[in-house]
């Protein structure tokens, strides 16, 4: 080993030395003086929390002498025209209970057994499109054309106009598409009241009760002669016959008024679909 090696061992081993010893000093320091350092320690972390709060107190004399409050020089608060809609500040309201949502009930399905929609017809604020307006007319006509000489031999044979016959028809089949009239033959609504019906009499459809049973007829023109006998020979009908053929307009309130349906409008669309379509040519 050389000189000069042996020397920077000899140095290590008196740093170590040193630094040894000092650590011994330290410690017995400590060991004796262990209060005082103590005290020492708390004293140094009091003063440094006082310049805190002192720091903090001048800030928030600085910013009075400003007029403004300790928050406003963090905050500032934004300023919004009286006009412009705020949010409103739910934490000033009084705590409800949420309001509970109510299920929407499903929507009823349509009766397949009605004895009538009225889907082809038009009354007073209808709002169909002129498109579907001008194919409901065209269907009305084509029912007026086709049974325009039935009801004028009704009208012959009975004496009742022609006129009310056709708009009663239009209106009780729906133009002769109504599931009682397809189904049945029945183009005028008639009911039937026996209790004891033989089969093919009649059947079961929705019209003022899901219960009311209706006739069925072999042909149109059978239900047409069935109209008539029935105004004819019923009572209530009666002092119809002492009016005028041509008197369509007393015929339709009459009828309504004996009671032949429980619309209370019937006289109004009856005449209404008379003048519509120019029924009252019939009834020469």
């Amino acid at each position: 080993m050389s000189k000069m090696n042996k020397s920077i061992v000899r140095l290590q081993h008196a740093a170590q030395r040193k630094v040894q010893s000092f650590q011994r000093q330290v410690e017995a320091y400590i060991q004796r003086y262990w209060f005082r350092v103590f005290i020492l320690g708390l004293a140094l972390f009091l003063l440094n929390s006082k310049d805190v709060s002192i720091n903090l107190n001048l800030n928030s004399a600085q910013a009075s002498l400003f007029g403004a409050s300790p928050e406003a020089t963090y905050y500032e608060e934004e300023v919004v025209p009286d006009h412009v809609p705020r949010a409103l500040n739910t934490s000033l309201l009084a705590s409800a209970p949420a309001p509970v949502s109510k299920e929407k009930e499903p929507a009823p399905k349509p009766d397949q057994n009605l004895a009538n929609t009225f889907s082809n017809l038009d009354f007073s604020g209808s709002k169909d499109a002129t498109g579907v307006r001008g194919l409901k007319r065209q269907k009305q006509l084509a029912y007026v054309q086709r049974f325009a000489k039935v009801a004028q031999t009704e009208m012959q044979k009975f004496g009742i106009p022609a006129s009310v016959t056709l708009a009663q028809g239009l209106l009780e089949s729906n133009v002769g598409e109504s599931s009682l009239a397809s189904r049945n033959n029945n183009h005028f609504g008639i009911k039937c009241f026996s209790r004891n019906c033989r089969r093919g009499h009649c059947s079961n459809y929705t019209d003022d009760s899901h219960k009311d049973f209706f006739r069925i007829y072999k042909s149109p023109w059978e239900s047409y002669r069935a109209h008539s006998l029935m105004l004819y020979h019923n009572k209530r009908y009666k002092k119809l016959f002492d009016l005028d053929r041509t008197d369509y307009q007393n015929w339709s309130y009459g009828l309504k008024k004996a009671g032949y349906a429980t619309d209370p409008n019937y006289g109004e669309k009856i005449v209404g679909m008379i003048r519509d379509l120019n029924l009252h040519q019939y009834d020469k």
